[in-house]
Order: structure tokens, then sequence, then C-alpha cells
């Protein structure tokens, strides 16, 4: 009964397992069976490897690896080292990557980007994670709709691409976001965008900061291999990290584009401020005349001029109205 009980809490911290025969065909399996499996030899289970991904706000996950699957102390150093920059590297002949993908969900916020963790050897490969990330929901449809994998490695190499996929999507979007906040600049409505483009283009310094693959790393481990790890899938992992730089590229021109349109934005709204002074300053101006003038004949002393003549409110006016126009047209000229 204990040993039911552990398993029914342990199986809450398994997200998915998958056994993947030597044809490449993977099937569902649950920790009781993934533990019968890993207890035969390998020349029991030629051709064979077990996928199982791990759910790391439950502390039973990271328990029942430590007991119950041989990885290296480096997986787990890299678990309790939190979100790092995405790197592929070789440990005691497994390879951990450190995969850093976004949310269902994304919107561009920063706090949606989490990483995941993965440990790949011949016969297990091991994912783990806190957050729900939509890479490896990816890489799960796929091989319940039924996707070969003839490796441990080519789970890898799928993984890659499909996170691939992911940052291409997110590279659209904020492109389509960078589009209509251009022809909104265009037409001069500025309203908040200079935000928006301030959140999306940090956004995107993030995403290029965590998403781009170490290449010291990377070159390492395509130097010196692990021994089981085929050309082929060397090859394919090649490929999938040159098309993942060519998208990290992409997404180093649009911050780019988006740096130039902040500049356009401050350069206009500069003018604006310089339109608004200006303006301020010309009614200042046109407004001093009269000013001084009601403030000098509204003095309560003696000797006013113009006080007894019958015209003098008339040439007053003209007076008032011929500084006012000198003014106009001095400040005008100026600024012309």
């Amino acid at each position: 009964m204990t040993m039911a009980y552990t398993f029914a809490v342990e199986d809450r911290a398994l997200i998915c397992g998958f056994l993947f025969t030597h044809q490449g065909q993977g099937r569902a399996i649950e920790l009781g069976e993934a533990m019968q499996w890993l207890a035969k030899s390998p020349s029991e289970t030629p051709g064979e490897f077990i996928w199982l991904h791990f759910n790391l706000t439950d502390t039973a996950s990271e328990k029942w690896m430590q007991s119950h699957l041989d990885l290296p102390p480096e997986f787990f150093d890299a678990l309790r080292e939190g979100s790092r920059s995405t790197r592929i590297e070789d440990a005691a002949d497994n390879l951990i990557a450190v995969v850093n993908d976004v949310a269902f969900e994304f919107s561009f916020d920063p706090s949606e980007i989490a990483s995941l963790w993965v440990n790949v050897n011949p016969r297990v490969a091991v994912s783990a994670r806190v957050h729900p990330l939509r890479s490896i929901d990816r890489l799960r449809q796929a091989v319940r709709d039924g996707a070969l994998f003839g490796s441990s490695v080519a789970l890898l190499n799928h993984l890659m691409q499909d996170q691939g996929d992911v940052l291409v999507r997110i590279v659209r979007d904020a492109t389509l976001q960078v589009d209509r906040v251009e022809d909104a600049l265009l037409q001069g409505h500025l309203q908040q965008k200079r935000a928006d483009m301030g959140k999306l283009r940090r956004v995107l310094v993030r995403l290029q900061r965590l998403l781009a693959p170490e290449p010291g790393a990377l070159f390492r481990l395509l130097r010196q291999p692990p021994p089981w790890v085929t050309p082929h899938d060397l090859d394919e992992l090649r490929q999938s990290t040159e098309e993942f730089s060519i998208v990290i590229r992409d997404l180093a021109a649009l911050q780019e584009r988006i740096k130039l349109l902040q500049e356009e934005m401050s350069a206009q709204v500069g003018e604006q401020t310089n339109r608004s002074v200006f303006t301020l300053t010309v009614v200042t101006v046109l407004a001093l005349p009269i000013n001084i003038i009601a403030g000098m004949l509204g003095m309560n002393v003696g000797g006013i001029p113009l006080a007894d003549h019958p015209h003098g409110f008339a040439i007053i006016a003209l007076i008032i109205l011929t500084f006012t126009v000198v003014a106009g047209w001095l400040a005008f000229r100026n600024r012309e």
C-alpha cells in the first residue's frame, strides 16, 4: 500500500512519459512502467529509449530523478541555477540543454519567458520545467500525433526546431506591431506608442539574450560530441542551431528598426514641443504691449496722457495695435 501511494504522489510530478520503440514510435507510459523499463539492460531493449517530462513545482520531481535516473551532477546544478542563456553542452557523455522558451499565450511580457532543462543520453531523455511552455507542448503533441524519433538526440533536435518556429512567430507578431506603430507615426498619431515601443524593445532584447545559443558551448559540442551521437543527428543539431541563429539575427534587425522608430518619435515629440514653446512665446510677445500700456494707464497718479482728450481711447488703441503688429512681425520673421 505504501509503494502504491508513493507512485501516486510521484506520478503527479510527471507531466508526460513516452517509450519509443526501435521504429521510432512513441507510446505513453507512467513512472511505474518507466522504472520497469529502466531495470532492463540495453541489450534487452535495443534501439529503444524513453522520454520523461517533469513538473519542477512538485518537489517529488527532483527527488525521483536523483533516485532512479543516472543523471550527471551538472544537470541538477543547471536546475538550481535558474534561467540562463540557451546552451547545449556535453557532461559525462550526456547532452545537457538549457532552453529558454515562452508561455502559451505570450503577450510580449518579460515575465512570460521561462527555462526548460533537458538531459539526453542514449536511453533516456529527461526534461523539466516550472512553467508551461509552448515548444515542449508542441513536441509532446507531435509524439501523440505519431511523429517518429529514431534517437533521443532526434527528440532534442525536434525541440530546437519547435523553439525556432515559436521564435519565428514572435518575430512576425512583433513586426506587425512595429508596422502598425510606423503607420500611426506617418499619420502623426503617437498616443502611447512610445511606451509600447520601449516595452517591446526590452522584451526583444531579453529574448535575444536568453534564446541565442552560447556559441562557445555549441562549438565545443560539435567539435567533440559524445561517442554515441550519430553523424546524422549531429548534422541535424548543427542545422537546427544555424536556423535558430538566423532567426536571432532577424530579431536583432527588428530591434534596430524599433530603435530608429523611437528616434523618429523623439524627433517628432521635440518638434511638437518646439512648436508649443514658440506659440506660447508669440502669445506672450503679442500680449506684452497691451499689458504694459494697460499697467501704465491704470496707475492711480496724476499726469496720465490723453486723459481729457476726446479721442484718447482711439489713440491708445491705435498705439497698442501698432506695437502688437510690429511685435508679431518680428516674432514670425525670426521663426522663418
